[in-house]
C-alpha cells in the first residue's frame, strides 16, 4: 500500500481527465485528446494494438475518426464506477467501466456500442496535471474478456457450461 492519499481534488481532476479524453475522442478534437496523455503515454486499443507516444496516438484517433466515419460519428465514450488505488512511484492505478453509445447516421437512432473496462495509469505531469501514461481499453466481445470473478454456472448456446464453450473460444 502506498504511503500516500489521493486527495478529494486529486480524484476530481482524475474524472475530469476522463470526462476530456471522451469529448475529445467523441468530437474530433485532436488537441483535447491528446491533452490527456503524457508525451510518452501508452495506448492500447482494441482493434489497433499498443502504440506509444503523441504522434502515434493521433494517428491511430486520426484513423478512427476518418477511415470509418460512419462508425465514430456520434459517439459518446462513458467511463464511470472509478477504482483509484495508489501506487508507492506516486502513480495512480484507475480502473472503470465504460459504455459507448452511439448515433446510427443512416438509421437516425440511437443504441449501445459497446461495453467494456479501462485499466489505466495515471501521473502528475511535469506540468501538475494528472495525464494517462496508460491507457487500456478491454471492450467486451468474448466471454472470455468479462473479468468475472465468479464461478461460470450458466450454460453456452451450445447447451455446454458457458464456462467451457468460453475456454473453448480462448
Amino acid at each position: 500500500m502506498a504511503d500516500w492519499r489521493l486527495t478529494a481534488e486529486d480524484r476530481l481532476e482524475i474524472q475530469e481527465l476522463y470526462a476530456r479524453y471522451a469529448w475529445g475522442i467523441d468530437l474530433a478534437d485532436t488537441d483535447l485528446a491528446l491533452s490527456t496523455f503524457t508525451q510518452d503515454a501508452w495506448f492500447d486499443h482494441l482493434w489497433q494494438g499498443r502504440v506509444q507516444g503523441h504522434e502515434a496516438i493521433r494517428k491511430n484517433l486520426e484513423s478512427l475518426w476518418y477511415d470509418r466515419q460512419s462508425w465514430w460519428y456520434g459517439r459518446q465514450h462513458m467511463m464511470n464506477h472509478f477504482i483509484m488505488d495508489e501506487r508507492e512511484d506516486g502513480k495512480v492505478d484507475c480502473r472503470c467501466f465504460f459504455q459507448i453509445l452511439q448515433f446510427n447516421v443512416e438509421y437516425r437512432n440511437n443504441f449501445v456500442f459497446g461495453i467494456g473496462t479501462r485499466c489505466d495509469v495515471i501521473r502528475r505531469d511535469t506540468d501538475g496535471k494528472w495525464r494517462f501514461e496508460q491507457l487500456h481499453v478491454n471492450a467486451w466481445t468474448e466471454m472470455k474478456e468479462v473479468p468475472w470473478q465468479g464461478e461460470i454456472v450458466m450454460k453456452g448456446k451450445g447447451g455446454a457450461p458457458a464456462a467451457l464453450e468460453a475456454k473453448a473460444a480462448s
